[in-house]
């Protein structure tokens, strides 16, 4: 579905048919009604030619003709406001995206301070506001992105307007005698600029008004900042966000004088009664994009962009840095504009405070980059999610039991998720589940059924995993696990009528058939690296039931509650979508690094290749793996991998006496054709003759590349099975084949010079799951755009905490081709009843519900989720805490069996205690500044809690210490 944006369709009729008005009875007008309709709608030029009415023929205009202002009305008698009145009626209106797409996207000391846009936070919901709300439905995606770009831009200013404030009131800037500015105080998160200065403004493109880009530079001196305090300063890097604050704050003189006309008194008194921005005379405020950073003998730090190697990075050098920012052209060309018409004076001379900002919360200007882009260009919806997303139509369309036939998967392969035969049965309990065993899975000559549906079978005679599982073909047959899919309270009538049939059919003998077929993984080679590596966790029936939703196309709603494994359930969704659709490409979302991580270090010890997974983004770092996974880190991977495949084509070249040459991965093609599949074709040729045929011996006289695997655990060849030498020999040779495959595959970076044009490729062809924050994609949104970033799936974890826009932007980081929506799958994987996004303004909060996310309102709207059952992180009792918030959340065995759950903990008589603590001193809670929360007696005794601990032989690294305040986290630490 294509988004629109509003256009005046009518306006243009109206202008003529005003035009025709003025030519037939307006002589004094005529030019005016001969003009374009584009000129005569400039409130310019009508304004202009309406002033050379009189009084009483601009009233009869008005008010007779035009009908705009009754007759009797009194503002009849004002000749502005009846001008006022003529040109707002017939001007040419911008649409929402023209005023989107000239709008500043830093927030300036205007909006910053404006109470109409930016309510207080002690708003009490008792009275509505003048502010757009994110409900559960929408009118296209255009009105679901204007809400969301406004409602995240009033956020963002308010987040910076706090940051700005926290730290003037810790620099406490004044005069001294010589009028000169000072700063009593200091802020690790606000200096003192040394110089500021332009450097750089391109001509405008065609068809802008503002310049193509504003250049500037900042210096500051970091001698004398606290080694961390510094150290924050120096890593920064490109893309982050700072804001520039010029301040002026009042010296005596001016303060006494305030005083006397305020009859406070004072100075002091004068300056208590004043507001913070008039307090220290804040004058502007202007945000900036880093495009670079240098240290004092001009060398680059922290770059990301290649220009300076990973060997040639040095530490930086002196204390001064220098900072190339991207201002914002539009704000710019009005400041210029303001500045040239003396309503205003030049703001950039008088810069002389520079503001950084956390970098979790510093992203704003990338997301609103993103929905302008987005209303901008012509998005494309899936079909099958376009109306759940603007709230519409029937929330379970999009679930894998009502979604079209020709694109459901009807077998799955469901690799190592299962452990065993009984395993599966209990997974399935609404189906009839029959083994099939033999040659044939369609019941065809050697094959046999072991149906379990009536509970009469032999556990032994069941097939071992891994299993193929054939779903019913009739789309009326697909049953889900009764009690493991909900739907919200919209649909609590279909989700009554669905369980009870579902759970009639498990009753009855009627049950849809389930075909289960077991068979031997394939031997890739006589290595142990070649053994694929196995799942060990024995999932529930309700995550299976998540598994099999999302490797079909759809919509997939996962509710994890904590510790019932959303990380594990999520890792086999993406395992099992890999092996069952290989052709197509995975992106992998979280909110935060942290969580990432964990995800994507359980994925690297499964079994998708490594070359296949990519990671995305500055938290890669943290990553606790052997390999690099970055872009760069899987770049040079690849080509070391290269060198160590063409190595190994070499040894076998050599062992198989063939002429040494110099390998490259085209040539090394031409090898495996002429040289190695060649002799297998020979060698399978001999041991099927009637000759060998049956002789288990003549296997391994016969097979050509013994030496090459005699590094291989021995013996290769036993000589005890025909079949089973055989099946060692296949082996060995998908080993070969799939080395050349691998180097087929590396070829390209072998053709390609550049590491720019490697790292495209890697991102755009070569990575199968491609792993990123949501942070991240906003961030790159337009550098995906212009690669070409194709994707077929999305996996979302962390989709309660994430916000809409959030959860939106993933999705259209590719561009559509022929209007058709690539997206096959959208895999949420959330809770809801845990913390929602953090959205600080309680307007925007309660009143707009910007807090709202995506994965809380699809569940609202009644779209079927899977509810994750069973949680195995915490005693039962502790359990108890919370599981009352999921009805039916139970413990898994090892919570109840382990002991390591059943034993007591060492110097405590309590699993969990809840502490009143007195005033510490006589002093509870305080507030050494605003919004920084500190409770002394309560810091004192949870320190002295985890010295107990540490003293009774805890380990550092077991013991968390959670607290809602960052004051308190602060004091805390000290």
């Amino acid at each position: 579905m294509a988004a629109h944006a509003h256009i005046p369709r009518f306006l243009p009729l109206q202008v003529c048919q005003v035009q025709r008005l003025f030519f037939k009875h307006w002589p004094q007008l005529r030019d005016l009604a001969l003009a374009n309709c584009a000129a005569a709608c400039d409130p310019a030029g009508l304004k202009r030619a309406l002033q050379g009415l009189s009084q009483d023929e601009l009233r009869d205009l008005v008010c007779k003709q035009l009908r705009l202002v009754g007759q009797d009305d009194p503002w009849a008698q004002d000749h502005d406001f009846l001008l006022d009145v003529v040109v707002t009626a017939y001007q040419r209106r911008a649409s929402q995206r023209a005023a989107i797409n000239a709008m500043p996207l830093y927030p300036t000391e205007g909006l910053l301070w404006d109470a109409t846009q930016i309510p207080t936070a002690a708003y009490s919901g008792e009275r509505p506001l003048a502010l757009p709300k994110l409900n559960l439905q929408f009118l296209s995606p255009s009105d679901y992105l204007l809400r969301n770009f406004h409602l995240f831009r009033l956020e963002a200013a308010y987040e910076v307007r706090e940051d700005i404030e926290v730290a003037l009131q810790r620099l406490q800037p004044g005069k001294d005698f010589d009028n000169n500015i000072k700063f009593k105080g200091w802020s690790k998160m606000c200096t003192p600029v040394t110089s500021f200065r332009i450097t750089q403004v391109a001509p405008a493109r065609v068809g802008e008004a503002h310049p193509a880009l504003v250049h500037a530079e900042v210096v500051i001196d970091t001698r004398g900042m606290r080694g961390d305090v510094a150290s924050g300063w120096d890593e920064l890097k490109q893309h982050d966000v700072l804001f520039m604050l010029a301040v002026n704050p009042p010296n005596e003189d001016e303060l006494l004088e305030m005083a006397a006309s305020s009859n406070s008194g004072t100075a002091a008194a004068a300056a208590a009664n004043m507001s913070l921005v008039q307090r220290v005379g804040l004058l502007a405020v202007r945000g900036a994009e880093i495009v670079e950073v240098r240290d004092e003998e001009g060398g680059l730090m922290n770059d990301f962009t290649g220009r300076v190697r990973l060997d040639e990075r040095k530490p930086p050098k002196g204390f001064v840095r220098t900072y190339v920012l991207a201002l914002d052209p539009a704000q710019y060309q009005l400041d210029v504009n303001a500045t040239s018409a003396g309503t205003a004076p030049d703001v950039y001379t008088t810069f002389n405070l520079l503001l950084r900002r956390d970098a979790k919360e510093n992203n704003f200007k990338a997301v609103l980059e993103s929905i302008r882009d987005s209303l901008n260009e012509q998005l494309v919806i899936p079909e099958w999610l376009v109306d759940i997303f603007l709230g519409y139509g029937d929330a379970g369309a999009a679930h894998y039991t009502q979604m079209p036939d020709e694109g459901r998967i009807k077998t799955v392969d469901f690799k190592d998720t299962f452990l065993d035969a009984q395993h599966l049965i209990n997974s399935f309990p609404h189906y009839d589940v029959t083994f099939v065993t033999g040659s044939s899975s369609s019941g065809g000559n050697g094959s046999s059924k072991i149906s379990t549906g009536s509970g009469q079978y032999d556990p032994a005679a069941l097939p071992a995993p891994p299993y193929k599982v054939t779903f019913p073909t009739d789309q009326q047959q697909l049953q889900i696990a009764p009690g493991s899919t909900k739907r919200g309270a919209d649909a609590e009538s279909t989700l009554g009528s669905t369980t009870t049939a579902a759970e009639g059919t498990a009753s009855g003998s009627t049950k849809p058939v389930l075909l289960v077929e077991h068979y031997k993984p394939v031997n890739m080679g006589p290595y142990p690296e070649d053994k694929p590596k196995g799942n060990e966790v024995r999932f529930t029936p309700v995550q299976a039931e998540a598994v099999s939703s999302g490797v079909q196309p759809g919509l997939t709603m996962v509710v994890g509650p904590p510790g019932t494994g959303k990380t594990d359930t999520a890792v086999q969704i993406l395992q099992v979508l890999y092996h069952n659709c290989p052709g197509q490409r995975t992106l992998l979302i979280t909110h935060s690094n942290q969580a990432l991580n964990d995800l994507f270090a359980k994925m690297v010890a499964r079994d998708i290749p490594a070359r296949y997974l990519l990671r995305l983004g500055m938290g890669e770092r943290d990553l606790d793996v052997d390999d690099d996974f970055s872009r760069a880190g899987r770049v040079n991977n690849m080509l070391a991998r290269r060198l160590q495949l063409l190595a190994e084509v070499e040894r076998l070249a050599s062992l198989l006496g063939v002429a040494s040459a110099e390998y490259t991965c085209e040539t090394a093609g031409y090898f495996w054709l002429l040289h190695v599949l060649s002799r297998w074709e020979k060698f399978s040729a001999a041991v099927s003759s009637a000759e060998h045929k049956g002789r288990a011996a003549s296997v391994g006289e016969l097979f050509p590349f013994k030496e090459y695997f005699a590094d291989a655990p021995q013996p290769l060849f036993k000589g005890d099975s025909y079949e089973e030498d055989m099946e060692v020999a296949a082996g060995c040779f998908r080993h070969l084949r799939q080395l050349f495959q691998e180097l087929e595959e590396t070829r390209p970076f072998e053709l390609l010079k550049g590491q720019a044009d490697r790292v495209s490729y890697l991102c755009t062809k070569q990575a199968k799951v491609v792993a990123m924050t949501c942070t991240h994609a906003a961030l790159k949104r337009r550098e995906f755009i212009n690669l070409g970033l194709k994707y077929d799936n999305i996996v979302m974890e962390e989709a309660g905490q994430v916000l809409e826009i959030e959860t939106f932007i993933p999705m259209v980081l590719q561009r559509q081709e022929d209007s058709i929506a690539r997206l096959k799958r959208v895999i949420l994987i959330g809770d809801h009843h845990q913390l929602p996004p953090v959205v600080q303004n309680m307007a925007f909060q309660k009143y707009s519900h910007l807090d709202q996310s995506l994965f809380a309102r699809f569940i609202r709207l009644g779209t079927p989720y899977v509810e994750l059952n069973a949680q195995g992180r915490a005693r039962p009792s502790i359990a108890s805490l919370y599981n009352w918030r999921y009805g039916g959340l139970q413990d898994l065995p090892a919570v109840t069996q382990n002991p390591v759950f059943q034993a007591a903990n060492p110097g405590f008589g309590y699993d969990y205690q809840l502490v009143n603590v007195p005033d510490f001193n006589g002093r509870g809670e305080s507030e050494p500044m605003p919004y920084y929360y500190q409770n002394l007696g309560e810091a004192e005794y949870i320190v002295a809690v985890y010295s107990f601990m540490r003293l009774l032989g805890y380990p550092a690294n077991k013991i968390s210490i959670l607290t809602t305040y960052n004051g308190q986290k602060d004091l805390i630490r000290d």
